[in-house]
């Protein structure tokens, strides 16, 4: 096996020849360079059409000369049709070349292709008889932003959380080799991003101690997640790259190595792809790509390089008011970091989507980004609030789940000081069901000691922020959803910590949760239009129960929470809980989402289909008095 390895392995001067790459070959934009050469490749090319492409079998069939049109085919459509529906782009844009390679030398779905992360499986669909769905992408009913069994046999998992791919790909591979399934290959494509999480490595461990089976890594090396790729793997891959490695760390764990591989060469991808599958040996083959190659926006974005792109704007949209949530909690970080030099903050790979941006660029010694990693990252946040320090962590809902033990037993065992920041909280819309953040207040209300706030609006944000930062016993938690927060919501007294924003006395109590505070008035004022007073109380602390609120709830006759998240262990089913220990027993009303996944839609749209607008509260309450 080492014999055959090392008469196939790529470099610069062998297999690939004119086409091996290293860093600085290529363009900043535009057309893909080929060093044989060194211009822009403007022979005709044979015509093609990429929607004559029905199957991967389809595209085996065309031409190598046909292939660089049908690359520049591709990039046309993902810049025409995702700009109009937003989606992630850059990423997408980076792996046109690879994704053709992949099914000319792979044969899907024989051949099983895991993409890690899945945003990047766009080209994928394409290939993949999807087209003509394309201007659904990400909308109710329509193609999702990632790979979906539901949509095609091509699809085996359904993966939108990085770093998942290769413990995807052992399970796959141990599976066919005991099922004797030996002519189906395995191949995982993985962002050198998603191989700063921690589940990469615990499968290279396995992947690697059993040279028998042969599981093709295919390593989608552009320097980025969503920012440049963070510590000491960053180090070794450019070293790679480069030629200036000392060693490598895959055949140093028992994997061959192939590579590098310009990834905007179909050719050399190709000839990099066959070999891998000749070795019958784990193998990662790394491809070095350009995120948001060909479109001179996305090359140009510093940020990103277009890592999304939001939809055309819909009326909904134009009609949002208030600073975007993201924005308010970024700059009100700045002003406590200011005032408190203990004040550090915790990022998984996405310090611009977070909002700790403005933070890092005012104090970047006070922002640590782990890379994806959350739950190194959150009892990394141990180790900071241990010597001191009050570190705040800034995570997507849907990401902390992957960090709950973390949580439970290192943050709230030790007491910790560390305040949890949950952006997209709720529904977030077309991302689907994956990406919905409505798991946390029943993963995190088990959690002895978490105190869980949710701000109604901008100013409650800043005020809760700094409550959560002021609390030095034990964890706190600040959710909030994507999008704008809306106008502001004056409150008209005040109930224990809960504020009430009605005023007068009735039967009926309203208890929503965060934003959807708006949507509760509103039905407060359509309920007294139809005769039925209803007072509207914001709690703002949703975990634990706040005593008074409590008792000023026993006193009305109807109660009905309001949450975006999960019912079972929601708010409501903790305010349940709480009443079902006192002698008052009012009427309980619980809104809020399932106990199952939730499809891809726009917020509006599937707070109204859950009953969680103000119509559906009205109706609600009508027919519950």
């Amino acid at each position: 096996m080492r014999e055959l390895y090392g008469a196939l392995r790529l470099r610069a001067d062998g297999c690939g020849g004119d086409h091996a790459v290293t860093a600085g070959d290529h363009p900043r934009r535009g057309r893909i360079m080929n060093r044989s050469r060194g211009s822009v490749d403007d022979r005709p090319r044979p015509e093609t059409r990429l929607d004559t492409l029905a199957s991967p079998a389809d595209l085996q069939r065309l031409p190598a000369a046909a292939l660089p049109g049908l690359a520049d085919e591709i990039r046309a459509q993902l810049v025409s049709r995702v700009t109009r529906t937003g989606g992630h782009l850059g990423p997408n844009l980076g792996v046109v070349e690879l994704t053709i390679a992949l099914h000319r030398v792979f044969s899907s779905p024989r051949d099983v292709i895991v993409w890690d992360t899945g945003h990047q499986a766009y080209v994928h669909k394409m290939l993949t008889g999807r087209l003509d769905r394309f201007d659904t992408l990400r909308q109710a009913s329509g193609l999702s932003g990632y790979p979906s069994r539901a949509e095609s046999e091509h699809d085996v998992i359904e993966n939108s959380h990085a770093s998942t791919a290769l413990s995807y790909a052992d399970g796959l591979a141990k599976g066919f080799q005991l099922t004797g399934s030996l002519e189906r290959r395995v191949v995982a494509v993985v962002g050198d991003g998603a191989m700063t999480g921690g589940m990469c490595w615990e499968a290279l461990n396995n992947i690697a101690a059993a040279p028998d089976r042969p599981v093709v890594i295919v390593l989608n090396d552009n320097g980025r997640s969503y920012e440049p790729t963070v510590g000491s793997l960053a180090v070794q891959l450019r070293a790679l790259r480069t030629g200036t490695a000392w060693g490598n760390v895959f055949e140093q764990l028992g994997l061959a190595y192939l590579g590098p591989v310009d990834g905007h060469d179909t050719m050399a991808l190709e000839t990099a792809l066959r070999t891998a599958a000749l070795l019958q040996h784990p193998v990662v083959v790394h491809c070095i790509t350009r995120k948001g190659a060909g479109h001179t926006p996305a090359e140009l974005d510093e940020a990103d390089h277009l890592h999304t792109v939001n939809p055309t704007p819909t009326a909904a949209m134009s009609q949002a008011h208030g600073p975007a949530w993201t924005d308010v909690f970024g700059d009100e970080l700045v002003a406590i970091a200011g005032e408190r030099t203990d004040v550090v903050a915790v990022t998984a790979a996405m310090m611009r989507p977070t909002g700790l941006f403005p933070l890092a660029c005012r104090y970047p010694e006070r922002v640590y980004d782990v890379g994806i990693a959350e739950q190194h990252a959150v009892t990394s946040a141990v180790g900071l609030a241990a010597a001191g320090l009050h570190p705040v962590v800034a995570i997507y809902s849907t990401f902390l789940n992957r960090a709950f033990d973390q949580v439970l037993m290192d943050a709230a065992l030790h007491r910790a000081p560390i305040t949890f920041v949950l952006d997209r909280a709720g529904i977030t819309g077309p991302d689907g069901p994956s990406h919905h953040g409505m798991w946390d207040l029943a993963l995190f209300g088990l959690v002895p000691g978490m105190r869980v706030a949710a701000p109604r609006d901008a100013q409650q944000l800043r005020v809760l922020l700094r409550a959560c930062i002021a609390h030095e016993v034990g964890p706190t938690m600040l959710r909030f959803p994507r999008g704008r927060s809306g106008v502001g919501i004056r409150a008209r007294g005040t109930v224990g910590a809960a504020e009430l924003l009605t005023e007068g006395r009735s039967k009926v109590l309203l208890v929503p949760v965060g934003p959807l505070a708006g949507a509760a008035l509103e039905a407060s004022r359509r309920l007294r239009e139809l005769g039925i007073r209803a007072t509207v109380v914001d709690p703002r602390w949703i975990n634990p129960v706040d005593p008074e609120l409590l008792r000023y709830a026993g006193e009305h006759r109807l109660v009905v929470t309001i949450e975006d998240s999960a019912l079972p262990g929601g708010f409501g089913d903790a305010l349940a809980r709480a009443l079902r220990r006192t002698t008052s027993r009012p009427q309980l009303i619980t809104l809020g989402l399932p106990g199952d996944f939730i499809a891809a839609g726009e917020r509006a749209d599937l707070l109204h289909a859950h009953g969680l607008d103000a119509e559906g509260i009205t109706e609600a309450v009508v027919a519950g008095v």
